[in-house]
């Protein structure tokens, strides 16, 4: 909670007991929620709290580095807290999403003719394709 913390007061935003709570329950998370599936289980906590409350929370989040948007295609948007580095693989068939590792990728070169025309704040990399337990039942 301190390094949430410290990234909230470096980009200016207050530590209030809402964004604390979506960003714990973020962490918690295993199945990298959508703002809608972190919404339902923030409101066990805050009932009043609002979807548009949660959602703007998580972008802003994930703008100030504390989150991150899990990119992918075809789906809503789903949301990463572990700010650890680590990839993704979403299953095309159930949708989820697993975390892993492999250390080459923290350190992707980026390419000299991307250098020379933009400014790269993150590389990520993310795999699709089916998981092993619907690849069994396919």
């Amino acid at each position: 909670m301190s390094q949430f913390e410290m990234i909230c007061h470096k980009a200016g935003l207050k530590v209030t007991p809402q964004r604390r709570q979506i960003y714990q329950m973020l962490t918690e998370a295993k199945d990298h929620p959508s703002a809608e599936v972190l919404f339902q289980r923030v409101r066990g906590v805050f009932p009043n709290i609002s979807l548009d409350t949660v959602n703007r929370t998580l972008l802003t989040l994930a703008q100030v580095g504390a989150a991150f948007v899990v990119e992918g295609s075809g789906d809503v948007k789903r949301f990463d807290g572990g700010l650890s580095p680590h990839q993704h693989f979403k299953c095309i068939k159930c949708r989820r999403i697993i975390d892993f590792h492999y250390e080459p990728f923290d350190n992707i070169e980026v390419p000299d003719e991307v250098k020379g025309r933009f400014t790269v704040f993150r590389k990520t990399v993310y795999f699709e394709g089916m998981c092993k337990e619907c690849g069994e039942s396919a």
